[in-house]
């Protein structure tokens, strides 16, 4: 055994609901992760269970230091570390054993497995090492010779110690040969994983020795080698020949059946009761390993090693693209009352968003398990995703500045904060403005990734509040982010200012309220094992100039987990809501679903008043269902309840009318494939964008010319919309 690694860890158990002291033995040889109810049961060799780590995958919970995952075999093993440094010790020696022993014949398909060992095989190598033997006892016999003629005595004793050495050797050598000979006469010799090793022949099989028909067990082979001196010793072998068929040795001393316990390597994780380990029970899929494909499919291997540029974008492309344009599912031709979906806007056609009225399909995710599982074996825990090409079988039909789009599902929430004459009210109004804009982003119960803005990508859109005379006149806000929009509309308008490191900045405005919100997010993905995790850093601000108030956010980190089954979505981490000018904050903690227990996607937040310390309503719940508020006084009500609230639909103008880089035209090829479940040329159409982004930003590069953006400035560590309402606004005061 050769160990890398040993010591306390605590397991999960199911037993005891609970965690449980093991001691843990990492052998790097074997690729296997022992564990053992104490040391010293460990020095016994009374193994409890032990992980295989061929192919396994570790996760951690970056909401948690000190624990960490093992998934293999369908089995999700749970260990707890005493703190952070020894978790990452564990971590590096495991990764380092995963990726010796995780060379799968399938990824690449050049690397093909061991072949079986065959017991002709085992009888060659047998004959190999009983040759080496007789050239050992040759040179040991001429060492014995020159040691008896020397007459020097100092040289004597230095060459008597190398000869109680080389005899020490010859014993143990000729004892395992006995042993190996015993094993391959037995019939019992078994391959397991590739590795040659004898099952456990202490019961029912007995070896006799030709002298005796006794039997005994092998302890009382122990004793009975203990008697005769300590060692086990071998009838002379005849050192004239060298090589040929090996006979096997017959053991000198009481006549006793060897039973042999030889370990093997398991062909799966276990445990000494099934029961004990944590299977993520709370899970509404676990994987099976039986259903997991032997090989990753040619054409997604294709996409995933492929170098070569996409074609360069040419007419007939362009032309390609023009005719793949779809065309609006509306009724009717005419726009107005008859068909509210369709409007005119100063010359401008009007949709209402249509995207995402169908949940994603509930596609299992083993049934691309392989190219996932070639992918994550590429990645080390912890490493930063932003420049790993991720399977396009994964992805969302919609680009990520859209889904930002969807802090603004309830326009109505976010245009009615400056009602409210009351500081505390109105810091009321942002929250629960801020806490029912997280479910809407989600489209469907499987966790899909969207679309990584291309550089300079664009969104434009706008909620409709009802409040619009189509008979009367309309006055548009020709200078605002939607020159077709109304005073009325809640407006909308985003830019992808960064691709390294990928920065979105997005602004919204409700001209007849005198409300804006600006944010910028950087978002820094993180490979956690079997979950994803996106850090969004980076804040918003909402601007009510009625007050002359901001209120600064931060925003959670989002986690993809499951990755290998039926991915899901949680939000996670502490954010902060503040207005300097009322002195007012909120403390809000997205709490994850911690492994042994909870429910998922839960929300604790605290609101203080100013200078306070304690809290003067504390809300509860999940942000994707119903939020309780309790009040100082003892009053507790529903907050926000997101299973009844309707979700608005944004309207965006035509995709023919849009232009090149704005994001439904952009990833329009892309989505059509994705849609009709052709991964191929969905595969294609993305790696044309991506080729192209890449070869623009090698000119620029080669020009010496720096990338402009088209919508928000840099200022400071913030991304500013060049055109915000409250630069109109104070604009239009000075010239009145």
């Amino acid at each position: 055994m050769a160990v890398s690694m040993e010591g306390p860890l605590s397991k999960w158990t199911n037993v005891m609901k609970g965690w449980q002291y093991r001691w843990f033995v990492l052998d790097d040889s074997t690729g296997l992760l022992s564990y053992y109810t104490s040391k010293d049961k460990m020095m016994r060799g009374a193994r409890r269970g032990c992980v295989r780590l061929k192919g396994a995958v570790i996760g951690i919970d970056d909401e948690d230091d000190s624990t960490f995952t093992i998934n293999c075999d369908g089995k999700t093993f749970h260990f707890q570390a005493r703190d952070a440094d020894e978790r990452e010790r564990w971590i590096s020696a495991l990764e380092d054993t995963i990726t010796r022993h995780s060379q799968s014949p399938s990824f690449p398909t050049s690397v093909t497995s061991h072949p079986i060992t065959t017991t002709a095989d085992f009888d060659t190598k047998l004959m190999e090492a009983d040759a080496y033997l007789q050239i050992l006892i040759k040179q040991t016999k001429a060492l014995e010779a020159r040691t008896d003629a020397c007459e020097d005595e100092e040289e004597k004793k230095r060459l008597q110690s190398l000869v109680d050495v080389s005899n020490a050797m010859l014993e143990s050598i000729k004892h395992s040969i006995v042993l190996m000979q015993v094993a391959k006469d037995s019939g019992r010799l078994t391959t397991m994983n590739g590795v040659p090793g004898t099952e456990d022949i202490s019961t029912g099989d007995q070896l006799s020795n030709s002298g005796s028909g006794s039997t005994a067990s092998l302890e009382q082979a122990t004793e009975a080698i203990e008697e005769g001196g300590g060692q086990m010793t071998v009838l002379p072998v005849d050192t004239s020949t060298q090589t040929g068929s090996h006979t096997s040795s017959p053991i000198s001393g009481p006549a006793v059946t060897l039973a042999l316990q030889v370990p093997v390597l398991p062909q799966t994780s276990y445990s000494s009761s099934e029961d004990e380990d944590f299977f993520d029970a709370d899970e509404f899929y676990q994987a099976s390993p039986e259903k997991s494909p032997s090989r990753m499919p040619n054409n997604f291997q294709d996409s995933l090693s492929r170098n070569d540029p996409v074609k360069t974008l040419d007419q007939d492309f362009q032309e390609e693209e023009k005719e793949n344009i779809p065309e609006v599912s509306v009724t009717g031709a005419t726009p107005g009352k008859e068909n509210p979906d369709v409007m005119m806007r100063g010359g401008i056609c009007i949709v209402t968003d249509s995207s995402g009225s169908e949940e994603e399909s509930t596609e299992n995710m083993e049934n691309h398990q392989s190219v996932i599982t070639h992918l994550l074996s590429q990645v080390k825990l912890g490493m930063d995703l932003t420049k790993v090409v991720l399977p396009t079988f994964i992805l969302e039909k919609r680009s990520l500045l859209e889904m930002y789009a969807d802090f603004f599902a309830h326009p109505d929430l976010f245009s009615s904060i400056p009602d409210f004459e009351d500081p505390k009210d109105r810091m009321i109004g942002v929250i629960r403005w801020y806490l029912s804009a997280f479910h809407a982003g989600r489209k469907g119960s499987v966790a899909k990734k969207p679309y990584n803005p291309i550089l300079g990508e664009t969104l434009r859109c706008f909620w409709d509040l009802g409040t619009d005379n189509l008979d009367g006149e309309q006055e548009l806000v020709t200078d605002g982010p939607i020159p077709w929009a109304t005073r009325d509309n809640v407006t909308f308008i985003a830019e992808q200012v960064s691709h390294h490191p990928p920065i979105s900045a997005f602004y919204a405005e409700h001209y007849n309220k005198n409300i804006s919100f600006n944010a910028h997010i950087w978002t820094k993905s993180k490979f956690l094992g079997l979950s994803i995790g996106v850090h969004n850093i980076g804040q918003g601000c909402v601007w009510v100039r009625k007050y002359d108030e901001e209120y600064i956010v931060t925003f959670p980190n989002g986690y993809g987990r499951s990755i290998l089954t039926i991915p899901w979505m949680e939000l996670g981490g502490k954010v902060t809501i503040t207005c300097a000018k009322s002195g007012y904050s909120c403390n809000i903690d997205f709490l994850t679903k911690p492994f042994y227990g909870g429910s998922k996607h839960k929300i604790k937040a605290e609101v203080l008043g100013p200078s306070e310390k304690k809290p003067f309503c504390v809300i509860e719940g999940e942000w994707n269902g119903v939020m309780y508020a309790k009040w100082a006084t003892g009053q507790e009500e529903v907050f926000v309840d997101t299973k009844k609230m309707k979700i608005m639909k944004k309207k965006v103008q035509k995709l023919e009318d849009q232009g090149e880089y704005e994001s439904r035209k952009l990833w329009n090829r892309v989505t059509e494939a994705l849609s009709s479940r052709n991964i191929d040329s969905a595969t294609e159409a993305k790696q044309f964008l991506e080729e192209r982004q890449r070869r623009e930003a090698r000119e620029r590069k080669e020009a010496g010319v720096k990338w402009e953006t088209k919508l928000f400035h840099e200022d400071g560590e913030q991304w500013i919309y060049d055109n915000p309402l409250q630069k109109r606004l104070e604009l239009q005061d000075k010239l009145q």
